[in-house]
């Protein structure tokens, strides 16, 4: 390899460093950790200063006559170092750990290290004005505090509910008061309803893709769960009406909108016909709303098209922070929500009166639409960025989630991309993890909200395109 036969580094004191070439025998090492060592040592030196542009991946790829990916790693384990940091649009640059960042330059990295692509938040708020408001909220809450750390009646006092009622009124529910539990997440709540309407041994349909929480579930209370064939638009409602005659399910449970892990959003049209046959065939529906107030123009919910036959389900964790376990839970009718609130109450005592404060002052002030008006716009912005570096025709994605379905190219399997995600330091979840029934299909989830920031999403996306472009066997070499 010609670089590495030439014993020497090519450096410079100036503002840019496209032609840093360094000698990566002389460390003995991996190629990815002697990048980031002749890193770390040429900074140490001086020669490389704060504010270098450093060579592209592909750039130094080429003249080490590296596979991409070992380079990237060796850029990765960089930046986890706090030695380099990337910039969307201008590139990678030196960082000097011993200062904070300069007047002019990109913010620092919330997090430093791999971006884990895995775990499905939403972006986290980094407006100053934004995180003003949040604090204030907790500051505020230490006047309650001694309250707030008792035992709280359950379903929430007339403030939260009132609170509540605001919030499910953004998604267009109106309901009665007496229809409404607030409960310690959507999971909690979910379990209680699967208890109220199906016994061990019934059969409740859903997505044959779905979220993985309800398989979870299902097999925890002997369920049998159908699952139903899809499309980008959600469920087939043929398939669901010859289920029904089939079948005869108990309930029907749906994620329809920025449904997870798909991104796909079920029409009106499709909603009315699965509305239509729920009704004729008597079967509970069962709705997900997760991402409720992050699609600006959504359809309208299962809990609007056919109330008396909807259990509604709003968890917040999606919308204002996964920390948050609260969920607001709209049953068919009041006599449906008594032994529902028992239920409830019998396995969770009650929602957490702290979550509970904290999520009614943020609705009643108006941080909570702040905080949905900021995850709405990172995540366009994340979608670009997806849109920009992703292969075109590996993946399916819906501008306002935060979360994309990547259909892996022929030669991948979903093994061995999570494999290759794993060894870049890159976390993706594979189809089997949300598959209900047959064979999961080659694809894997990748989530880009969390701490990362745009700059660790546009790296961590950029290496992904690369091994979606390639063949697995070219990925699969790093030193």
């Amino acid at each position: 390899m010609r670089a590495l036969e030439s014993g020497r580094r090519s450096v410079t004191r100036s503002g840019t460093a496209d032609s840093w070439t360094p000698d990566l025998k002389r460390w003995g090492k991996p190629h990815y950790l002697a990048i980031a060592d002749a890193l770390a040592d040429d900074i140490r030196t001086g020669h490389l200063l704060p504010g270098t542009r450093l060579p592209t991946q592909r750039a130094l790829a080429e003249t080490l006559d590296l596979n991409f990916t070992t380079v990237s790693r060796g850029y990765v384990e960089a930046h986890r170092r706090g030695l380099i940091e990337g910039r969307v649009g201008r590139g990678t640059f030196v960082v000097d750990p011993a200062e904070g960042t300069r007047p002019g330059d990109a913010p620092r990295s919330r997090r430093s290290g791999p971006v884990d692509f895995t775990m499905n938040l939403p972006p986290e708020p980094d407006l100053p004005e934004v995180q003003a408001r949040m604090r204030s909220s907790f500051a505020d809450l230490s006047g309650d505090l001694a309250d707030l750390l008792r035992y709280q009646g359950f379903g929430g006092t007339e403030a939260d509910k009132e609170a509540a009622l605001r919030w499910l009124g953004g998604r267009g529910i109106v309901t009665a008061r007496e229809r409404l539990l607030i409960c310690p997440g959507a999971h909690s709540a979910l379990s209680s309803i699967l208890a109220q309407v199906a016994r061990a041994g019934d059969t409740i349909c859903a997505e044959r893709i779905t979220y993985p929480g309800i398989r979870t579930l299902a097999a925890h209370r002997g369920l049998r769960l159908i699952g139903l064939p899809m499309d980008r638009h959600g469920i087939d409602p043929d398939a669901f009406a010859a289920a029904c005659t089939r079948d005869t399910p108990k309930a029907i449970y749906l994620n329809p909108l920025l449904q997870n892990p798909t991104t796909a959003t079920l029409s009106r049209g499709r909603r009315e016909a699965v509305v239509a046959t729920a009704r004729r065939y008597a079967v509970t529906i069962i709705e997900d709303d997760a991402y409720a107030r992050i699609c600006p123009t959504p359809p309208p919910s299962f809990a609007e098209l056919a109330p008396e036959i909807t259990y509604y389900v709003a968890g917040v964790a999606k919308c204002l922070g996964a920390g948050l376990r609260l969920a607001f839970l709209v049953a068919p009718s009041a006599r449906s929500a008594l032994p529902l609130g028992d239920a409830l109450r019998a396995a969770t005592v009650m929602a957490s009166p702290i979550s509970t404060a904290l999520t009614t002052r943020w609705i009643m002030d108006g941080t909570a639409d702040a905080i949905v008006a900021f995850v709405r716009a990172e995540s366009a912005a994340r979608q670009s960025l997806a849109a920009a570096l992703l292969p075109a025709e590996t993946y399916v994605a819906d501008p306002h989630a935060f979360h994309v379905w990547i259909n892996l190219p022929i030669g991948w399997t979903r093994s061995a991309f999570a494999s290759q995600g794993r060894s870049a330091g890159l976390g993706v979840v594979g189809s089997d993890a949300f598959c209900v029934a047959g064979t999961p299909p080659e694809s894997v989830r990748l989530c880009l909200g969390g701490p990362s920031t745009r700059q660790q999403i546009a790296h961590g996306l950029e290496m992904l395109a690369h091994a979606l472009e390639g063949s697995p066997a070219l990925a699969s070499t790093y030193i």
